[in-house]
């Protein structure tokens, strides 16, 4: 299988139990979890050697992060120790007409006031065949954008496919924001993965008259957006989830790819939800491996979104799943009876 490189911010999620608002709690469900981390776990799960890179801290609740990820099968070799904290996001799960709340505690995080010289980016590229990022990483400040684009310069200085989520965030900067700074870095990318608000808010692409929050899609909109955005940036692959958010609780989910020559959408999957957190993350990182195990981009389209299907119905950020849990899924087999 492949080395594939994530780089980015792994965080303690401290969730409220069950559908319980902050008010109510007295004590939070404690797990581990970020963009990019969460990719790399699935990308283990299926067989790859996966590296993931961040900076922590060298004391205990830093280990715990580096732990989680090793328990999965995620490579740590290269992550740096150091700073004083460990960012933090506090979850409170919705339920029906009520959505889910995040709270972040991130603030001068290890990673977001890491440095270039932290890193050994030739030795992580070396042997490496793709390397992904998020939107999220340089959304962190300065020193995380220095950190990221001699990332980049090194990947594709070794001839390494690479991958982004735009996955915009509005607490952590704005659209202008976004789009200085992520305009600058698509010259790296050769699949672009977003959703509508992403394309929107970091590239400026809007799709026509998509409304999620009315479970509406206008997939013209979308076809014109990613010939716009394959013609400026030169994408390989430009991809996006579609999900109709008919509640906090029940979702239509499916996606939509584009190679350059034709667009697909993949089938569309009703799911109730436990837990939205990390489902992009999955699609992410199904996306990837299904590129590379198939090398056909509608086949690797129908891989993500049955992984990312199967995520909404486990908790906490990581998608525990096998490849061939989702094969059965892709391949049909979504009735959900007891595995005997």
């Amino acid at each position: 299988m492949a080395k594939v490189v994530t780089l980015g911010e792994i965080m303690l999620r401290l969730s409220t139990c069950g559908y319980d608002r902050f008010v109510q709690a007295e004590s939070f469900d404690a797990v581990y979890g970020g963009g990019e981390a969460n990719v790399s776990v699935s990308l283990a799960n299926y067989g790859h050697d996966s590296y993931f890179v961040t900076k922590l801290p060298a004391h205990e609740i830093g280990q715990c992060a580096v732990n989680s990820l090793r328990r999965f099968g995620v490579h740590t070799d290269y992550i740096a120790r150091g700073g004083d904290r460990i960012g933090i996001y506090y979850l409170e799960t919705g339920a029906s007409m009520r959505p889910s709340k995040v709270i972040y505690d991130r603030a001068h995080s290890a990673i977001s006031e890491a440095l270039p010289q932290d890193f050994d980016f030739e030795e992580i590229f070396r042997d490496a065949t793709w390397f992904h990022w998020t939107g999220i990483t340089p959304a962190l400040g300065k020193s995380a954008q220095q950190v990221l684009e001699q990332a980049l310069i090194c990947a594709k200085k070794h001839n390494v496919t690479v991958s982004v989520d735009l996955n915009y965030r509005k607490k952590l900067w704005t659209p202008q924001q976004a789009q200085e700074c992520m305009t600058r870095l698509m010259k790296y990318v050769d699949v672009c993965i977003g959703n509508e608000e992403d394309a929107e808010k970091c590239l400026g692409f809007k799709p026509g008259n998509t409304d999620v929050t009315q479970g509406s899609l206008e997939l013209g909109g979308y076809e014109q957006i990613f010939t716009e955005m394959q013609k400026k940036f030169g994408f390989k692959y430009v991809v996006t989830s579609l999900r109709e958010s008919y509640s906090a609780s029940d979702n239509g989910w499916s996606a939509l790819a584009y190679d350059g020559k034709e667009f697909y959408r993949s089938r569309k999957y009703d799911i109730r939800i436990v837990d939205r957190v990390g489902g992009g993350d999955s699609f992410s990182a199904g996306f990837i491996h299904g590129l590379l195990k198939y090398g056909d981009f509608k086949e690797a389209l129908e891989f993500a979104v049955a992984a990312s299907a199967l995520k909404h119905t486990i908790r906490g950020d990581f998608n525990l799943v096998s490849e061939r849990e989702v094969e059965t899924l892709k391949n049909g087999d979504a009735s959900g009876r007891v595995q005997r």
